[in-house]
């Protein structure tokens, strides 16, 4: 494992001989920039596991995306490579559908500390919700970012992340009413304490998020990327490109379904992913 294979993977050529906010920026964004958040494991037959050693070479050499537990993981073992002081945590995610939280840790994040002060990393959650740079341990402060506006807030023991979403402009009448979309323009994302967690804390997580049928990572084949400009998506055999215009408080939705054989050639040019085992493409509407 090498840090510098690792700059060179998410396209870092900058100094890092200090553990600072504005470097701890860069490399977050350019981890979203650069590398899938994406389940694809699941459904090509492939084990998910926690083992560091075995993800680097999924991600870093692989050159391959990960879900939450691989990506934050990875991006845990760079903080301590960098000399960044950080503990990892655990959140409970918020299910729009039930509009409750995960009973289980089924989200994995950290926490640094740079000169007194708190921010919480995460550079896997994929989607609209993805935050591009860390966010300052400070309750109900409003925190701007190209994807929307995020904020915490906090009730004692417990942290609650949430975000503030622009209003969607779908190019395509025939998704208009997608169940990705919602009429609630302000969500919890998720919930987590302070409560330092180590690997161990999510094996069995990670075990049912990758073999539970409850699970919505079984249910749907997922990858996602962050673009300069705003996302892209493909779950199952829909295919997302989203354009954010802050400008307008909209972002724009080009949404189209695709064949099975474009689905290949999608992963390689769109997401930089390829993949060693064939992909049952999976989507099941009701999750």
């Amino acid at each position: 494992m090498d840090l510098k294979e690792y700059f060179q993977r998410i396209g870092f050529t900058g100094l890092y001989d200090k553990a600072d906010l504005a470097t701890l920026c860069t490399i977050h964004k350019l981890h979203v920039l650069s590398i899938p958040f994406e389940n694809l494991s699941i459904h090509c037959g492939e084990k998910i596991t926690m083992d560091l050693k075995v993800i680097y070479e999924k991600i870093v050499r692989g050159h391959r995306g990960g879900w939450c537990l691989e990506n934050n993981l990875l991006f845990s073992w760079v903080l301590e490579q960098m000399g960044y002081k950080f503990t990892t945590l655990g959140a409970t995610v918020f299910n729009k559908l039930k509009k409750e939280f995960s009973l289980m840790d089924a989200h994995l994040i950290n926490m640094v500390e740079i000169d007194g002060k708190s921010y919480i990393v995460d550079v896997s959650y994929g989607v609209s919700w993805q935050i591009w740079w860390p966010l300052e341990l400070i309750a109900g402060k409003d925190q701007p970012q190209p994807p929307g506006v995020f904020r915490l807030l906090n009730d004692g023991e417990n942290w609650i992340l949430e975000k503030t979403k622009r209003k969607p402009l779908v190019q395509n009448e025939a998704f208009a009413n997608h169940s990705f979309f919602d009429k609630c323009r302000t969500q919890p994302v998720y919930s987590f304490q302070l409560t330092p967690r180590t690997t161990d804390h999510f094996l069995e997580t990670a075990e049912y998020l990758q073999t539970s049928p409850e699970s919505v990572l079984t249910q749907k084949s997922i990858c996602s990327l962050q673009t300069p400009t705003g996302f892209r998506l493909l779950i199952g055999w829909t295919y997302s490109e989203v354009t954010f215009n802050p400008e307008e408080d909209t972002d724009v939705y080009e949404i189209r379904d695709v064949p099975d054989s474009e689905i290949e050639t999608i992963l390689k040019d769109k997401f930089n992913v390829i993949l060693s085992s064939k992909l049952t493409p999976v989507n099941k509407k009701h999750v």
